[in-house]
C-alpha cells in the first residue's frame, strides 16, 4: 500500500457503532455499564480510553508499523511519559541539541526526582559509547534534530543500545511516519510532537507514543493511565483528520524546500544552510539511507540578532511564531524563542548563533515563497 493510501485507510476510523465513514467525536468522561463491571467495548471512563482517541492511536500504531499506540496532551507530555519509564538514580543519554523543552524538562524537572542526564553530540554514533555506565537506561535522539538538522544514525544507536540493554528512543516529529519509520531499524520507541506535521494546521496540541514491544506498551499505558496527561477528543479527531492529508503536505512542502534552499545558497547576507537535503551537510549519506524525504525546517545563518531581526520583519508570507509544521510558513529565531531556555554559553556550544534563523515551510506557492524570502534578505544589502 502507499504511503498516501495508508494516511487515508491505515489504522480505524470508522465507526463500529453506526458506520460513519469519519470518526466521530466521543465528548464524554464517562460510560454506562450494563452491570457491574460489564463494560461496553472496554469502556469505562475517558482517561483511561476513550474511542475518538482510540481510533488516533490506531493510525498512529500502523503508519509507524508498530503495535500499541499513545496520544497525549502535548508534545512534552508524550516525551514526558516516555522518561517516567526510567527509575531514581536512571542515567538516560540524549543528542546535545536536544529540543529546548525537552532540555528544560529534564534539567529543571526530572533531576529533581534523580535522573541523571548527558547531551552527546550524537552525529558520531561512536560517541555514545564514552557515556554509558552502569546505571545508563535509555538513549534518546532526534534525528534530524532541532534546530540545525544534525543527523543521527538511526541504525548505529539501535546497536548501541541492544548491546547495552537501553530503551531507544527517537523523536521523530522532523520527518512524520511519512518519511521515516524509526522502529523498521530496530528503535524501542518513537514519539512525535503531534502538533507539528501530524496536525499540520496549527490548530491543536498534541503528543503520541509508538512502540512495538509489548512489554514497553503496558508501561507507557500504565503511565498514561496513571498521570492522565491524555488527549482529549476533540484534539484526537482533528489529528485524525489532519492525517489524511498529510503526504501530500509533506510532498508539497519538499518541492517548496528544494527551491528555498536554492535561493538561500545563492544569496550574499546568508552565510550558511542548515538542511539534510543538501550534500554537503554531515551525515547527508545517513539520512538518505533511513528516510525517503526530507523536513520541512531549514535553518540559516545571517550576520547577528539585528539581521535576523531585519529579515523576519521584511517577510509578507512567513509568519513570526514558534513551532512548525503547519501549512502556513513560519519563521523563528530560535536563540531568542524556541531555545532561549538553554543557557547562552550552551547554545553557543552547539552553534546556536544569534543569527540563526529557523524557517518551518509550508504548502503555499513556491514562487510566492521565494521571492517574498529572497526581497527580505535583499534589505540586508
Amino acid at each position: 500500500m502507499n504511503k498516501k493510501t495508508q494516511m487515508i485507510h491505515g489504522g480505524h476510523t470508522t465507526d463500529d457503532y453506526t458506520g460513519a465513514v469519519t470518526t466521530p467525536i466521543y465528548q464524554t468522561s464517562t460510560y454506562l455499564q450494563d452491570d457491574i463491571g460489564d463494560l461496553r467495548q472496554g469502556y469505562e471512563y475517558s482517561r483511561t480510553a476513550n474511542p475518538t482517541r482510540a481510533s488516533l492511536e490506531s493510525v498512529i500504531a500502523d503508519l509507524e508499523h508498530g503495535k500499541h499506540g499513545f496520544a497525549f496532551g502535548s508534545g512534552m507530555a508524550a516525551i514526558s511519559a516516555v522518561i517516567m519509564l526510567l527509575d531514581k538514580g536512571d542515567h538516560l543519554i540524549l543528542n546535545s541539541d536536544v529540543y529546548g523543552g525537552t532540555y528544560r524538562a529534564l534539567t529543571k524537572v526530572f533531576t529533581r526526582f534523580g535522573l541523571d542526564v548527558d547531551f552527546v553530540d550524537t552525529t558520531n554514533i561512536e560517541n555514545v559509547e564514552k557515556y554509558i555506565k552502569p546505571e545508563t537506561k535509555m538513549l534518546y535522539i532526534e534525528t534530524p534534530s532541532n534546530p540545525l538538522l544534525r543527523v543521527t544514525d538511526i541504525k548505529g544507536a539501535v546497536e548501541i543500545a541492544k548491546k547495552h540493554n537501553l530503551i531507544s528512543v527517537v523523536d521523530n516529529t522532523f520527518m512524520t511516519p511519512y518519511y521515516q519509520n524509526p522502529l523498521d531499524f530496530g528503535i524501542d520507541i518513537v514519539l512525535h510532537s503531534a502538533t507539528k506535521y501530524i496536525g499540520g494546521h496549527s490548530d491543536v496540541v498534541a503528543g503520541l507514543v509508538v512502540t512495538a514491544d509489548d512489554e514497553l506498551g503496558e508501561r507507557i499505558s500504565f503511565i498514561s493511565n496513571s498521570t492522565g496527561g491524555v488527549l482529549g477528543p476533540q484534539d484526537s479527531y482533528l489529528l485524525v483528520r489532519g492525517i489524511k492529508t498529510l503526504g501530500l503536505r509533506m510532498e508539497q512542502i519538499n518541492r517548496n524546500v528544494e527551491a528555498v534552499i536554492d535561493m538561500l545558497q545563492a544569496h550574499d547576507s546568508v552565510q550558511k544552510v542548515f538542511h539534510p537535503s543538501i550534500k554537503s551537510h554531515l551525515n547527508y549519506d545517513v539520512h538518505a539511507a533511513q528516510a525517503d524525504g526530507h523536513t520541512g525546517v531549514i535553518a540559516f545563518e545571517v550576520k547577528d540578532t539585528e539581521a535576523a531581526k531585519q529579515v523576519i520583519h521584511a517577510t509578507q508570507y512567513f509568519t513570526l511564531a514558534e513551532s512548525l509544521g503547519a501549512v502556513e510558513s513560519l519563521i523563528s529565531v530560535p536563540a531568542l524563542m524556541t531555545h532561549a531556555s538553554i543557557p547562552a554559553d550552551v547554545r553557543a556550544k552547539e552553534g546556536i548563533t544569534d543569527g540563526l534563523i529557523r524557517l518551518s515551510i509550508g504548502i503555499e506557492d513556491t514562487d510566492d515563497l521565494v521571492n517574498d524570502l529572497k526581497q527580505a534578505l535583499d534589505t540586508l544589502n
